[in-house]
């Protein structure tokens, strides 16, 4: 498959005079797009069909898309792109905590979405660990398993991760006690692609650490090396997944 061909977008937007155009503009570009106009619709949607992107609006009455967001993380893994407003940082900061792949401020450039879309496409569709290699990460009681990109916590709590999120906790399971640069880190996660969703490796592992941190501002997992990047200060084990 190319990057569009055949790519099902579910777009979900209560205004009309963006969501249809829009609609009309993805279709022009190649990808198939399906229309909600209420996250009520697109969990109707979804029941249907599996997309897969889902780009959604925050703020839309009734449900809103931080809701539909945390389900679509929790229970789909559809990759997911937010749709927010200028004014509203707070909702896109919780939005990628929740576990959003990217965002977009309203107003954009749709050709700047669409280069948003195919670079999270890229990343969703990079190969998962072969069937052989298919044992779980585990480390001081929390597990990671590499095939459901499911992440549990020493109490058997499942801890929803974004696709990035997932790239950057296995690089450093891979690395175990190793100074790794921010550089090595770009390439390992994001390949150095352009539209990295938050510019920053900083942030990414910042919100890492308030997943699997017991105080994010005195790490004990992901400690900052001064001059040299990151390391992940713990054992780390493979044990055949159940």
């Amino acid at each position: 498959m190319t990057e569009t061909e055949a790519t099902r977008i579910l777009l979900v937007d209560d205004e009309a005079t963006l969501r249809e155009p829009l609609a009309a503009y993805l279709t022009r570009q190649g990808f198939v797009v399906r229309e909600a106009a209420s996250a009520a619709a697109a969990r109707t949607a979804l029941l249907e069909a599996t997309p897969d992107l889902v780009l959604l609006d925050v703020m839309m009455p009734g449900e809103d898309g931080l809701s539909l967001c945390r389900h679509l993380v929790e229970s789909k893994s559809v990759p997911t792109i937010l749709l927010t407003a200028k004014g509203e940082p707070t909702d896109r900061i919780v939005g990628l905590e929740i576990g959003a792949d990217d965002y977009v401020v309203k107003p954009f450039e749709p050709r700047e979405l669409v280069a948003r879309i195919r670079s999270v496409l890229r990343r969703a569709a990079r190969p998962a660990p072969a069937p052989e290699d298919d044992a779980l990460y585990e480390f001081e009681g929390w597990r990671l398993d590499p095939l459901k990109r499911r992440l549990t916590d020493p109490e058997g709590t499942t801890v929803p991760i974004s696709t990035a999120e997932f790239r950057l906790l296995t690089a450093f399971l891979d690395r175990p006690r190793q100074v790794v640069d921010r550089d090595r880190l770009l390439d390992l996660v994001q390949g150095r692609e352009a539209h990295l969703f938050d510019r920053a490796v900083d942030n990414q592992i910042s919100r890492l650490r308030r997943k699997i941190e017991a105080d994010s501002r005195n790490p004990h997992f992901i400690q900052t090396v001064r001059g040299g990047g990151y390391r992940f200060a713990a054992d780390v084990r493979r044990v055949a997944a159940p």
